[in-house]
């Protein structure tokens, strides 16, 4: 009996919708955390992980040494490397191609590289029009690594200082 009366006397006050209420009142004199994203962007930490950039040597040498290692961890299958052997006896990379729209940017091709030269960069805002722009090729990902390499290099040398 008790157990039917207390049923009642909760359907008929409503307490339910009260307990609701009085959670939205609570949040809805709070401020705010909405941010106007083209006009206004949220700071970026120097480990965040955009999209994907080969790196050089000072002297002017890419890094990669077509070891596929990058290719072998990635979890999505989104990276295709042919590699060719020089005639000084080094091995490296004729094609390197990343499909974005496999990537999952986990970042586990830029810690298998054992010599530095695969990263995530902090670009997140990129588009494609045309069939065949999600694949990024060797060419392109060189160029966004000698575009953005000051940065690059800033986030590795704050990361190596606090870790």
């Amino acid at each position: 009996m008790f157990k039917y009366l207390k049923s009642f006397y909760e359907t008929f006050t409503l307490r339910e919708l009260r307990k609701g209420l009085g959670i939205t009142f609570r949040y809805f004199f709070r401020p705010k955390f909405t941010i106007e994203y083209p006009f206004e962007k949220t700071p970026q930490s120097n480990r965040f992980r955009g999209l994907h950039a080969l790196r050089r040597y000072p002297n002017g040498e890419e890094r990669c040494i077509g070891c596929k290692l990058c290719e072998a961890v990635c979890p999505a299958l989104a990276i295709t490397i042919d590699t060719e052997e020089r005639g000084d006896g080094t091995r490296r990379t004729t094609r390197y191609d990343i499909d974005l729209f496999k990537c999952i940017f986990c970042g586990l091709c830029e810690q298998a590289c054992p010599v530095d030269s695969i990263v995530l960069t902090r670009v997140f805002e990129y588009h494609m029009e045309e069939k065949g722009e999600n694949i990024i090729t060797k060419e392109t990902l060189l160029a966004l690594g000698d575009k953005y390499e000051v940065q690059i290099a800033a986030d590795r040398a704050l990361d190596s200082k606090l870790y």
